[in-house]
C-alpha cells in the first residue's frame, strides 16, 4: 500500500542541538521527518505518525514467568501514545511492529487497555506492522494489519534490511541508545539513529531495554557512511555524529 504526498516539503536545519519547542527536522530521500521527545516520529508530508516497539504486556509476560515488576507498562505506554498523538494530531498511526510483546498478549491485555486501543483506531487511521514479537496480533483491535508498508519513497518495516538494494527505509526492532562523554559525565538515552538512506526508530515501550548504537548490529548497517544519532534528552533532542559518540 502507498501513501500519496499531501504537501510539499519544507527545508531542513541542521544537525545540532535545537531548544525545546523548535523541532528537529531531517530527511530521508527528500522526505521531511520530525523526531518527536516522545520517542514516536512524525512525517508531516503524509501528515502521519510513526511508533515502533511498543512492547504492550510486558510486564504481564514477565509476571507469567515469576517476576513479578509492576504491571502498568501497558498504560503508561497507551498513555504517552495517546500525548504524542494529541500534540500532533496525525491522520494516521503506524506501529513498525512489536507493538505487542508476544502472541499472547491479548489475552492478558486488560479490557479498558483494549476499549482505548479500539477508540485509537476509530479515531484516526492505523496499520499495525507484525514483528518478531508479534506475528499474530489479538483479534478485535482494529485497525489494518501489514507485514511492511510504503510511505511515499519510504519503505516501512520491522526488521532492518542488511542490504537495503534501492530501498529507503524506516524500521524498529533494534531498540537504539546512545552514549556520549563530556565534561567527565556520560550520558546515555534512547536514539533516533539516521544515515542517507535508513532510519532505526527508538523503542516507544515503557520497558523496553537498549542495544548501544555502536554495537555490530546497528552499526553495520551504516557501513558506508557516518551516522547520526539523535538523542532525546529530558526537553530537547540532540544530534551527535557516530565519530563522537562512545
Amino acid at each position: 500500500m502507498r501513501f500519496l504526498r499531501k504537501q510539499p516539503a519544507v527545508s531542513s536545519t541542521r544537525r545540532q542541538a535545537l531548544p525545546d519547542r523548535r523541532p528537529v527536522r531531517l530527511r530521508l530521500d527528500g522526505v521531511e521527518l520530525e523526531p518527536d521527545i516522545s520517542g514516536a516520529l512524525y512525517v508531516p508530508d503524509y501528515h502521519t505518525l510513526l511508533v515502533a516497539d511498543l512492547h504492550l504486556e510486558k510486564g504481564s509476560s514477565f509476571a507469567a514467568r515469576g517476576l513479578h515488576i509492576p504491571p502498568y507498562d501497558t498504560r503508561s505506554t497507551l498513555t504517552a501514545l495517546e500525548t504524542v498523538i494529541k500534540s500532533r494530531k496525525p491522520d494516521r498511526l503506524i506501529s513498525l511492529g512489536d507493538s505487542f510483546h508476544d502472541a499472547k498478549a491479548g489475552e492478558r491485555l486488560d479490557r479498558d487497555d483494549l476499549a482505548r486501543l479500539c477508540r485509537l483506531c476509530e479515531t484516526i487511521d492505523v496499520c499495525w506492522l507484525i514483528g518478531n514479537h508479534d506475528p499474530v496480533l489479538p483479534s478485535g483491535l482494529g485497525g489494518r494489519i501489514a507485514s511492511e508498508i510504503a510511505l511515499g519513497p519510504l519503505a516501512l518495516r520491522h526488521l532492518p534490511k542488511t542490504r537495503l538494494g534501492t530501498d529507503i527505509e524506516i524500521a524498529g526492532h533494534l531498540h537504539p541508545v546512545a552514549s556520549i562523554s563530556r565534561r567527565g559525565r556520560r550520558v546515555t538515552s534512547r536514539s533516533f539513529v539516521a544515515g542517507s538512506r535508513r532510519l532505526i526508530m527508538p523503542a516507544f515501550g515503557a520497558y523496553t531495554g537498549g542495544l548501544n548504537v555502536s554495537a555490530p548490529e546497528i552499526a553495520s548497517l551504516f557501513h558506508e557512511e557516518t551516522f547520526t544519532a539523535w538523542m532525546i534528552g529530558r526537553r530537547a533532542i540532540y544530534g551527535f555524529s557516530s565519530r563522537l559518540l562512545d
